[in-house]
């Protein structure tokens, strides 16, 4: 089989470094296209220079990155420094010079990208918020019919929020540019918090990772044990989870995940309750399906997929 088209869409951030590594060390399920970076988890500017750290430490001088929007459509902009540090990578070490970023704006790299691939064929990860997608839908209305499966970070049901009581960050960040996805017919599957929160990382999964002699490995190791730190420092857990890398996951292996039709709408208008995600599983003419609902998974499944990828 011959691997799959993959644009990957981030705010680069931690986990979003993990989910980078995983997809750049499978060159025999990926080709992956570009990646494209927005504003998020720390300022665009930022996130675009962590997206060409991660390539150089995965050796994939190949893919092109293309930074993308600076800011939401609509909403103020929010950032999640505290969980990822100032500079996005925790305590990484970060070099003075960095690779260039590929001309023109993600948004119309996404488009051209897609566009020049038959209907189906480039499938998208999406682990920041959604406002490249959003802009590309607006450059481009038939991009739906042309796009193979979309799998987002994004969302919370039954585990409430990571940034309020109950919205999850990438939605929170921009949920004007989630609900135009929502609208477009593109049908996502969605990685909320139900199961990223399941996905942990463990002193025992860690303590595998740190047993590669890898480069990217390394790094890994490094972000996780920031990620972990955080966790015990701000939260009071024990183990962070690991919300991004369950896209590539499920790019890789679907089976590791159940997923459930489902119609979910944003809050974009309350302040109290922005970026709510209302995920209704009574579907009906009124509420049809509008994406799919990540419900369970398994948590060891995806760890050994990282592992694997992180020794290759």
């Amino acid at each position: 089989m011959d691997p799959a088209p993959l644009i990957i869409d981030c705010d680069p951030g931690v986990d979003d470094a993990i989910a980078l590594f995983m997809a750049f060390a499978r060159p025999d399920r990926f080709d992956l296209r570009l990646v494209s970076t927005v504003g998020g988890n720390v300022n665009a500017e930022t996130t675009a220079r962590n997206a060409c750290i991660i390539r150089r430490i995965a050796g994939r001088l190949d893919v092109p990155v293309h930074a993308g929007a600076r800011r939401p459509l609509l909403a103020p902009q929010a950032v999640a420094s505290d969980f990822h540090g100032p500079g996005g990578l925790g305590a990484l070490s970060i070099p003075d010079a960095v690779d260039p970023l590929a001309s023109g704006h993600a948004a119309q790299a996404l488009v051209d990208t897609i566009m020049a691939h038959p209907p189906g064929a480039v499938r998208l990860a999406v682990t920041g918020p959604m406002t490249n997608l959003a802009l590309a839908l607006r450059l481009a209305p038939d991009l739906p019919s042309r796009l193979g499966p979309v799998c987002v970070m994004g969302g919370a049901r039954r585990e409430g929020g990571n940034i309020s009581a109950s919205a999850e960050f990438n939605i929170y960040a921009d949920p004007h540019a989630a609900q135009i996805v929502l609208d477009a017919g593109i049908r996502p599957v969605f990685m909320g918090l139900d199961v990223t929160h399941e996905v942990r990382s463990t002193s025992r999964r860690l303590e595998r990772i740190d047993a590669i002699a890898t480069p990217m490995a390394r790094a890994a190791s490094e972000l996780l044990a920031f990620s972990n730190h955080v966790e015990r420092t701000r939260v009071g857990g024990s183990a962070a989870p690991l919300h991004d890398p369950c896209t590539i996951a499920w790019l890789l292996a679907p089976e590791l995940f159940e997923t459930r039709p489902a119609h979910i709408e944003v809050e974009t208008s309350s302040p109290l309750t922005r970026g709510h995600t209302a995920v209704e599983f009574r579907l009906g003419p009124e509420s049809p399906a509008n994406a799919l609902w990540a419900s369970a998974v398994d948590a060891d499944g995806v760890f050994n997929l990282l592992i694997e990828s992180l020794q290759r």
